[in-house]
């Protein structure tokens, strides 16, 4: 464990962090950028998972928004969350580290089942376990799956990765002069509706007492550092 401050980390990536400068769809580049780190982790003898969003694909909110069933439409969320899942996979694969897609819907022909104790014995062997299809239900998110997912393989750290530095007071895109908050608490988060993910997740972490950090994906090397310890990004606990 040289270097390396926690054990096993779950990694959210929204499906939109996969697009790079497209507007839709995988950038190989991006793919390829993130599973170099994720192989600097093993090379620290750090446990990875990894929860992927598909809203590069499909957002089911938004699906719905448009005049489509709910249900039919996070269905559709989950299986663009999968194919992004399988992308990463081929890209870690590709450089010669072992990855496993789990879902949470059978997709036996593609990829395993969601297993706990499976995923366990994966994480393990060294192994990138990826977590596709959210929860398998409908109207949670793949925040509220990160959380979820990670408190149930016992992850010492949930990372966020965004596309800023952080939590900031307001949208920082918006408003350059708004504050970045290098640590918070969950309650905090929750009161003053931060938004950084959705409150069914925060609570999921402050009452499992899993501690997140976010940061910006965009910042290469920023993965690594945060699990030697560095202050980067948000860091939000219980205190």
């Amino acid at each position: 464990m040289a270097d390396a401050k926690y054990k096993r980390i779950l990694v959210k990536l929204s499906g939109e962090a996969l697009m790079g400068a497209a507007d839709y769809g995988v950038d190989p580049l991006v793919l390829r950028r993130i599973a170099a780190e994720i192989q600097e982790l093993l090379a620290m003898q750090v446990q990875v998972a990894v929860v992927i969003g598909g809203g590069n694909i499909f957002r089911g909110a938004g699906l719905a928004r448009a005049g489509m069933d709910r249900v039919t439409a996070d269905h559709m969320g989950m299986l663009a969350t999968v194919m992004n899942c399988l992308a990463m996979q081929d890209a870690l694969e590709s450089m010669g580290t072992h990855a496993r897609v789990m879902s949470a819907i059978r997709i036996n022909e593609v990829c395993e089942d969601y297993i706990r104790r499976r995923a366990i014995r994966h994480l393990e062997k060294g192994r990138v376990v990826l977590f596709g299809a959210g929860t398998g239900s409908p109207f949670f998110t793949t925040d509220t799956a990160a959380s979820l997912r990670a408190i149930e393989v016992g992850a010492d750290l949930l990372i966020k990765a965004t596309k800023v530095n952080g939590i900031y007071s307001e949208d920082p895109v918006k408003n350059p002069a708004a504050t970045r908050y290098p640590r918070l608490t969950f309650d905090r988060v929750l009161d003053e509706r931060l938004n950084v993910m959705d409150a069914t997740s925060i609570v999921m972490c402050r009452d499992n007492g899993l501690p997140l950090q976010v940061f910006n994906l965009n910042n290469a090397g920023d993965l690594v550092r945060i699990v030697r310890g560095e202050d980067v990004g948000t860091v939000v606990t219980n205190r």
